[in-house]
């Protein structure tokens, strides 16, 4: 899978005090409004990252993904034609190597739980409302270049797991299921000191 390219050195797991170079990182920004995507291409420019490909539209990106590497997709989720989540999908399905494994990062201006959940399910690693700040853009740039979840190929799904598990988990342990147990512990543990109480 193609990550930002880090300092400390290519294919080195990214540590939480490693230094990320985005300079050269090769970035393509998706947005119809043309307003939306020079803020976008601000924001970027303002940590180091000078996107390679502005696009205002899937098709003119899809021309450019079969022909050119990227290190970074960051694409708005409602355009006209083929939307953003239609341009994921397709990208994850391509089969264009390494394009189809790129961290993709979505932008929307209104963003429903149901808009979070086909962001996820279209492949997508995040989703980030409008108008968002260069900071937390940039946040999600770093959290994208550790994220390390392995892609999955699940019925017409291709693209990151979309469960989220700790470091050092089995795999199927869900922090769901962690929560719940920690919870019941505790409510016992109570329930024991009460009662521990009452004698």
């Amino acid at each position: 899978m193609a990550r930002i390219p880090v300092v400390s050195g290519l294919g080195e797991a990214l540590r939480d005090s490693a230094v990320i170079n985005l300079t050269s990182a090769s970035t393509m920004v998706v947005d119809d409004s043309p307003f939306a995507l020079e803020l976008t291409t601000q924001a970027l420019a303002g940590f180091g990252i000078r996107p390679r490909h502005v696009c205002l539209g899937a098709a003119e990106a899809m021309e450019i993904l079969k022909d050119q590497n990227i290190d970074l997709l960051v694409v708005d989720c409602d355009m006209p034609g083929t939307d953003g989540y239609e341009l994921v999908r397709w990208l994850r399905r391509s089969g264009l190597d390494p394009n189809a494994f790129v961290p993709v990062i979505m932008t929307a201006a209104h963003i429903r739980r149901s808009r979070v959940a086909e962001a996820r399910d279209c492949g997508a690693n995040f989703v980030v409302t409008k108008p968002f700040s260069a900071t937390t853009l940039l946040e999600r740039i770093v959290w994208v270049s550790r994220d390390d979840r392995p892609f999955l190929e699940i019925g017409d799904y291709f693209g990151p797991d979309r469960r989220f598990r700790k470091k050092g988990t089995a795999p199927g342990e869900e922090r769901r299921a962690d929560l719940i147990r920690k919870l019941e512990f505790e409510s016992r543990k109570a329930s024991a000191a009460v009662e521990g109480e009452a004698v």
